[in-house]
């Protein structure tokens, strides 16, 4: 996937949540390029234009990572929840995402390949 697909624009501050072993490099790779700026973490603290989130069964409770990406990002960023694709290893389904992402206050928007092995699910915050 194109990393302007994902709607980042240049000169942007992307998060980064939920990295392993496992995640796309490329795609990160791209998002960097793209954007101009490397990825930062959860320990940045300060405002970020996206947030991406890695996310596969397993990993604990999705409503509150969704809650969690949404602390440093300003009003009108994406949350882009990447899970692994139908038939992989650790797949999320997608009525799991849908109920964390209400509970959460997010709605789905989009959902796409991003990889050959990674899903990507956009999720806007519910207007203020």
């Amino acid at each position: 996937m194109d990393a302007g697909k994902l709607g980042f624009e240049p000169d942007t501050v992307i998060q980064e949540l939920g990295w392993d072993e496992d995640v796309d490099e490329e795609l990160r790779v791209e998002i960097e390029r793209h954007t101009g700026n490397n990825l930062v973490d959860g320990e940045h603290g300060e405002d970020v234009e996206g947030v991406v989130l890695w996310w596969r069964d397993g990993d604990g409770d999705l409503t509150d990572a969704l809650v969690d990406s949404l602390q440093d990002l300003i009003e009108g960023g994406s949350v882009w929840l990447l899970t692994p694709k139908v038939g992989r290893d650790n797949y999320v389904p997608g009525a799991d995402v849908v109920e964390a992402a209400e509970i959460a206050g997010l709605s789905v928007t989009t959902t796409s390949s991003a990889t050959a092995d990674w899903a990507a699910t956009r999720l806007t915050a519910h207007k203020r």
